[in-house]
């Protein structure tokens, strides 16, 4: 009995103590809120934006399992379980669908995304201001234009009959090629327009990250005799590596996307076996034809599979001594 009573108080002792430390933690936080009561009243539209457009729309993910018809209503439609998915990884232009977006991103990321970084370099080179704030400005204005733009302005410089380099290549005694046309050609063609388009605007980030770098660090590097390769070798780009691989992360988990605007904006039939990828099926099978269980299923299986990236990614970087994303 005597210790069962000692139990039973050790217990009420550290039930009481818990509820201490959560009030303490209670009042810790309430305190924090109301001292920063201005910063949080600032940060409530962007908490009700992604509340109201991100989170409160992911309810819509059960329609995946679901046969939904507009008629039947939501909740009233009968659940199919893993049917949809079933029938994707089935369909014979699914293999297509993963080659097709794999390639471009691949492409992508092996051919842009290392030129923000080696354009940032180069204009962190630059002594005249002028010169590197004009070149700036010459590089950022591209972002600005949209994707409908972009793909008339590579119709006037490749159109097979009034393109510009195609009257060059006829002026030269070269045959002309429709460009526009060519399915070996058209992955490249993509990853040019992201180049011109996005280089550019991709280096804020880096500039900003090589601005921060402590002028001493290329003092010291001089006296040791290091020259302006050397400096960015060895002061420049571990400076910047840790913004090189959190990005290169968040890039990794977007390998199942490709702009749907852009590819959209340039497929045609003679390019359509290498041009359809799953955000350009995703559209055709839920908009055109109303198959909206099968588009979200379709939907959620890139998301899911770009979380998953994510996820390995920053783990790998983690395990290798990098900050990661979290």
């Amino acid at each position: 009995m005597d210790r069962q009573k000692l139990e039973s108080a050790e217990i009420a002792e550290w039930n009481k103590q818990t509820r201490k430390i959560r009030s303490s933690r209670s009042r810790t936080i309430w305190r924090g809120i109301r001292r920063d009561q201005y910063l949080y009243l600032l940060a409530l539209p962007m908490l009700a934006y992604f509340l109201v457009f991100k989170y409160v729309p992911m309810w819509g993910i059960l329609i995946a399992f679901k046969e939904y018809t507009p008629y039947v209503g939501f909740m009233n439609s009968p659940w199919v379980g893993f049917a949809h998915f079933e029938r994707f990884f089935s369909n014979e232009d699914f293999m297509i669908l993963l080659r097709n977006t794999l390639a471009i991103n691949i492409m992508n990321l092996v051919l842009f995304f290392p030129l923000p970084i080696l354009i940032s370099i180069l204009l962190n080179e630059v002594r005249s201001e002028w010169i590197k704030r004009t070149m700036q400005s010459v590089i950022y204005l591209p972002h600005f234009l949209s994707w409908v733009v972009i793909a008339g302005i590579t119709f006037l410089m490749l159109s097979i009959s009034d393109g510009i380099i195609n009257k060059l290549l006829f002026a030269m005694g070269f045959a002309k090629h429709d460009f526009l046309t060519d399915p070996n050609l058209f992955w490249l063609l993509l990853t040019v327009q992201s180049i011109w388009k996005e280089a550019g605007w991709g280096t804020v980030i880096f500039l900003a990250a090589i601005a921060s770098v402590d002028p001493q660090q290329y003092e010291a590097a001089k006296i040791d005799g290091a020259g302006r390769i050397q400096q960015i070798w060895h002061v420049t780009l571990p400076a910047i590596r840790n913004v090189i691989i959190i990005l290169l992360i968040l890039r990794i988990g977007h390998m199942m996307d490709v702009g749907f605007e852009q590819v959209y904006l340039m497929m045609n039939g003679a390019v359509s076996s290498v041009a359809d990828v799953f955000d350009t099926y995703v559209y055709r099978s839920g908009i055109q034809q109303a198959q909206f269980s099968y588009s979200t299923a379709v939907g959620l299986f890139k998301s899911v599979v770009g979380v998953t990236l994510v996820v390995v990614t920053n783990r790998l970087a983690k395990k290798f001594g990098e900050e990661g994303v979290y």
